[in-house]
C-alpha cells in the first residue's frame, strides 16, 4: 500500500496546488460579477431616486399653485359673505325705516279720518299736518 499511497499523495499534491488557483479564479469571477451587478443596481437605484426627487419637486409646484388657487377662492367667498352680511344689514335698516314711515303715515291718515273740510282754508291745516307727519 505504500506504493499506492505514494502515487495518491503525489497526485493529491499536484491537484491540490491547482485547485486553489481554480477556486481563486472562480471566486474572483463571482466577486467581479456580483460587484458589477451590485454597482449597476446601485447606479439604477440612484437614477430612479433622482427622477423621483424631480417628480416630487414638480408635484410640490403644482400643489403650491392649487393651494394658492384655493386660498384665492376662500378669500373671495369670505368677501362675498361679508358683502351679503352688509347687504342684509342695509335691508334690515331699510325695513325698519319703511316700518317707521308706515306708522307715521298711518297716524297721519287716522288724524285725517275724521276731518271734514268744505274750503281750502279749512283743509290746509289737515294737509299740513299730514305732510309733517309723513316727512
Amino acid at each position: 500500500m505504500s506504493a499506492l499511497g505514494d502515487v495518491a499523495a503525489g497526485a493529491g499534491g499536484a491537484l491540490g496546488g491547482q485547485i486553489w488557483k481554480i477556486t481563486t479564479l472562480v471566486l474572483l469571477t463571482i466577486l467581479l460579477a456580483g460587484g458589477g451587478a451590485g454597482g449597476a443596481l446601485w447606479w439604477s437605484a440612484a437614477a430612479v431616486r433622482d427622477k423621483a426627487l424631480a417628480d416630487l419637486k414638480a408635484e410640490q409646484g403644482v400643489t403650491a399653485q392649487l393651494r394658492a388657487g384655493v386660498d384665492d377662492q376662500n378669500r373671495t367667498i369670505q368677501m362675498w359673505y361679508r358683502a351679503s352680511e352688509d347687504a342684509a344689514a342695509r335691508g334690515r335698516t331699510a325695513m325698519q325705516q319703511a316700518e317707521a314711515n308706515g306708522r307715521r303715515y298711518d297716524q297721519a291718515l287716522q288724524y285725517l279720518a275724521g276731518a271734514r273740510a268744505t274750503t281750502c282754508d279749512e283743509a290746509m291745516p289737515f294737509v299740513n299736518k299730514m305732510l309733517e307727519g309723513v316727512r
